[in-house]
């Protein structure tokens, strides 16, 4: 009889197992069903926000063309005025924290020849933009325009330049004037070769290499476009807007250095007079 009893007794706890095993796997998959059905709903919210979006960003490059055609006669009457002040260009290069390390020496000397900049918006937008200097006669190169255009394609984007026509005895890498004419483009080649290493090394152009290196590398792909885009995007998104800024940092760095000096020099009365009273304490 007790066998029987403890027999029994076992079935009974092995079948309340698989029954709470079962309840298990039920529960187990309708949290599984739950998660997918929230994860769905997640997703369709997501594919709406998405098409909102989308639709935003067309409106606000609708609303960008627009304020673009705005903006046009006013730069045009600001390159109108920026042409009437010195090295105005030069000056806000060399004031920016980024773009003042681009430039040679010899680069500063061309920068002088600069009449005006130009940043311009294709109609499209999203198709892209083109970076213009223009320039007055010069000793070094023919062109009076070198133009930079990035256009955005769905394979990614296309960079072309103006070809730079140096003049005799001008060119790479930092318009210098070359004596040996034979050796020249040995010369220029071993430059832009050593500039191009330097170029792959840092974020921007080094100041070992010229600016104008800018405009001849516009069919290098991989990291070289990463480098283009950079000082593209800084001249359109930073300079461009207001040069100003940076053409009145020169003058603001010059006060300071000035009010600095006058400082010191205060400074340096006040010791004095300070040694010379305590001698005639001692005395």
């Amino acid at each position: 009889m007790f066998g029987l009893r403890k027999e029994k007794m076992v079935a009974d706890k092995g079948k309340r197992m698989k029954v709470a095993e079962k309840g298990e796997e039920e529960n187990s998959e309708q949290i599984d069903g739950d998660l997918v059905l929230s994860i769905e709903k997640l997703q369709e919210i997501q594919d709406e926000l998405e098409k909102i979006n989308e639709e935003a960003s067309e409106k606000v490059l609708e609303v960008e063309q627009k304020y673009n055609v705005i903006r046009k006669p006013f730069y045009d009457k600001r390159n109108d005025i920026i042409k009437s002040i010195p090295d105005f260009w030069l000056t806000a290069f060399l004031s920016h924290p980024a773009l003042g390390e681009l430039l040679t020496e010899e680069d500063q000397k061309i920068f002088k020849h600069i009449s005006s900049l130009e940043v311009e918006d294709f109609k499209d937008l999203k198709s892209g933009y083109s970076i213009t200097f223009n320039f007055n006669p010069n000793p070094y190169f023919e062109d009076t325009k070198l133009t930079k255009t990035f256009n955005f394609l769905d394979e990614g984007t296309k960079i072309t330049a103006t070809h730079i026509k140096w003049k005799e005895g001008m060119g790479l890498p930092n318009g210098v004037s070359h004596e040996k004419k034979g050796n020249k483009r040995q010369f220029a080649e071993e430059s832009q070769s050593h500039c191009k290493s330097a170029l792959c090394s840092a974020k921007f152009l080094t100041h070992e290499c010229s600016f104008f290196t800018w405009f001849t590398d516009a069919q290098q792909k991989d990291d070289m476009d990463e480098i283009h885009d950079e000082v593209a995007e800084i001249l359109k998104e930073d300079l461009w807007p207001n040069p100003l800024t940076y053409f009145n940092n020169e003058a603001d760095e010059e006060d300071f250095d000035g009010d600095e000096g006058d400082e010191e020099g205060k400074d340096e009365d006040d010791d004095d007079d300070d040694d010379d009273q305590d001698d005639e304490d001692d005395n």
